[in-house]
């Protein structure tokens, strides 16, 4: 099969049925290496069809939180101080850069998520409603 960037969702649909007919090609194989440049191409038209937008940072350490079973006083313990939990999720504050640090080195928050440039919580809304 000759592989070509992928321009219509026919195509799409049919280099993603063709993956799927090699995916357990041997290495060092012809399929093998139309696999690995089937992969590439619907990587690079998925990413461009159907992007992901990051989410808010305070979403993404919500969720951290909870996937680790991490309470706000344990968060608190990791960002150096239990009353910026608070500030941080009413609003009142926004990360600086050491909690930024802390964050991603303990929780394993991305640090391009930590850093974009936010929208502080109004006071009472949940992180988990922001992802619109």
């Amino acid at each position: 099969m000759e592989v070509k960037i992928i321009k219509t969702k026919k195509q799409y649909k049919e280099y993603l049925y063709r993956l799927n007919e090699i995916f357990d090609a041997k290495k060092g194989t012809p399929e093998s290496d139309e696999f690995d440049l089937l992969a590439l191409v619907i990587e690079k038209y998925e990413d461009e069809q159907y992007p992901i937008e990051a989410p808010h940072p305070l979403e993404a350490i919500k969720f951290m939180m909870e996937q680790n079973n991490i309470s706000d006083e344990q968060f608190g313990e990791i960002i150096k101080s239990r009353s910026r939990v608070s500030e941080l999720f009413k609003g009142k504050r926004k990360l600086n850069l050491n909690q930024i640090r802390a964050i991603h080195e303990k929780l394993k928050v991305p640090a391009e998520i930590l850093i974009k440039e936010y929208e502080p919580l109004l006071a009472g809304e949940n992180p988990q409603s922001l992802s619109a």
